[in-house]
């Protein structure tokens, strides 16, 4: 589990792809990595992998067929900035929303227009998740968790304040670039249970 307060931003060293999928060598600059070991999960732009390497300044993991196919990861490249959260610890705070690092669909920025001091973002939706995301609900975009100021019809739109645009790669999203979004976690059990009676 995640929150979606991200810790810190790295950078893609190294990608490997196989007919197994990929493999990812992420330089993580300040994520401390001190007290991580082998098998520990680490969110990379929202996307839960688990480490399969690890040094003081590096980490590496393998992602799936599946995993690249449904998610912004079969667009990476050397050197393309990535947000990076470890794991929630029980004993941590939860500052965003829980987050499962498991990603539901892949948005579209429709538009970028400034807010104040803040910057307006407006996603277009792909697939069949916009049921899912409602007025002033959570949602996660590259792993950082953000709260939904309205929904019309498959774009929705989010404002993201100056420290989180400085602290995250969203402040690298240009127009038509592609996200990974995972909705609230609550969302999909409600439906579960509905589509169960």
């Amino acid at each position: 589990m995640f929150t979606g307060i991200i810790q810190a931003k790295g950078s893609v060293q190294e990608v490997i792809s196989s007919k197994e999928g990929a493999h990812l060598k992420i330089n993580s600059n300040n994520l401390n990595l001190s007290d991580s070991k082998i098998g520990d999960s680490i969110a990379v732009d929202g996307v839960c992998l688990t480490v399969t390497e690890l040094s003081e300044y590096w980490f590496s993991a393998d992602v799936s067929n599946e995993t690249m196919s449904c998610t912004t990861f079969s667009e990476l490249s050397q050197g393309q900035s990535v947000n990076l959260e470890r794991s929630l610890r029980l004993n941590q705070g939860i500052d965003g929303h829980l987050v499962s690092g498991h990603v539901d669909g892949i948005g579209e920025i429709h538009s970028i227009d400034e807010d104040g001091d803040s910057v307006r973002i407006k996603v277009e939706v792909q697939g069949n998740i916009m049921k899912y995301i409602a007025n002033k609900g959570s949602i996660c975009i590259n792993g950082v968790s953000l709260t939904v100021n309205s929904v019309e019809s498959n774009i929705f739109d989010v404002n993201i304040v100056p420290h989180t645009f400085s602290v995250t790669t969203l402040g690298d999203l240009k127009l038509n670039s592609f996200v990974n979004l995972e909705i609230d976690l609550i969302a999909r059990y409600v439906e579960k249970l509905y589509n169960q009676n």
